[in-house]
């Protein structure tokens, strides 16, 4: 029987990103994706404007009720883009009942990126984040997320030691494991760090750095690491993969010279995806 995570993102019709990024990739890595939908947008909000946007915070309640009266298994919640703060509170009060029967959790912290909170987002939301943080297993921000949930100031440029003292600080929040995307220590150079607080062990991956800026390849990084997991994969090899598949995107968008705002061509590189999982399953 496959593993099902339960993917909570909201759903941009256009642009891809969030759930129509994190169900085909998890889907390819052989994981049941289920949805548990937090907003319905027309376009994602990174470069386009007159997009509609509805709330659906009083749905989600109805949708889990429901999974509730199904029996569900649940293997793993897996969090991105919650647009309220009262959506938070209702996924902090699930995860606690689920974890009791061994359910992981996921979070991508999903609120800002190149030194600024996305607009929709203040501090007060920023303190709610680091709560649901504290009872994530995983926690996978970009550099910018991880200075606010420290309360760090972001910086253009870090060391080695210091990614690594801001990893060790997520995981004093609560999570096991924290790994940090869009980590760069050379300027032709991009990737990711990790760190696992059980063994105490950090690990890394780069690849080149393609120029320009792609919406949706944190979410799809996020979404690769999470099937990944969800089959066992170690930390080293699970960053491996999903910097490989995330970089194999976005060269090719850059080389077919696509318009950033609508995404990167991912669909072209999920069978590569799911052949290299399927190849540390059968090792």
């Amino acid at each position: 029987m496959i593993k099902r995570v339960l993917a909570i993102h909201d759903i941009s019709c256009v642009g891809k990103c969030s759930s129509t990024v994190a169900l085909p990739v998890i889907s390819a890595a052989g994981i049941e994706c289920s949805l548990l939908p937090t907003a319905l947008l027309s376009t994602h909000t990174g470069g386009f404007t007159n997009y509609t946007f509805l709330d659906l915070t009083k749905e989600i309640k109805k949708i889990f009720r429901h999974f509730e009266s199904l029996d569900l298994s649940i293997d793993a919640f897996y969090s991105g883009y919650l647009g309220d703060k009262k959506q938070i509170n209702f996924l902090i009060k699930k995860i606690k009942a689920y974890k009791k029967t061994g359910t992981t959790y996921i979070c991508d912290p999903v609120m800002a990126d190149n030194g600024k909170l996305y607009p929709a987002f203040d501090e007060d939301f920023v303190s709610e984040i680091r709560k649901l943080v504290s009872y994530s297993d995983v926690v996978i921000p970009n550099l910018t997320e991880a200075s606010f949930l420290l309360n760090k100031e972001f910086k253009n440029t870090y060391s080695k030691e210091e990614i690594k003292s801001i990893l060790n600080e997520l995981c004093d929040l609560g999570p096991k494991t924290a790994i940090i995307t869009g980590v760069s220590f050379k300027e032709n150079e991009l990737g990711v760090m990790a760190y696992d607080s059980i063994t105490e062990e950090y690990y890394e991956f780069y690849t080149e750095k393609i120029p320009g800026y792609y919406h949706g390849t944190g979410d799809l990084i996020s979404s690769a690491i999470v099937g990944c997991i969800l089959n066992d994969i170690n930390l080293q090899k699970t960053l491996q993969i999903s910097t490989i598949f995330t970089f194999n995107t976005i060269k090719q968008a850059y080389d077919d010279k696509l318009e950033p705002r609508y995404g990167v061509e991912f669909e072209k590189f999920l069978y590569d995806y799911s052949k290299s999982i399927k190849k540390e399953i059968d090792e």
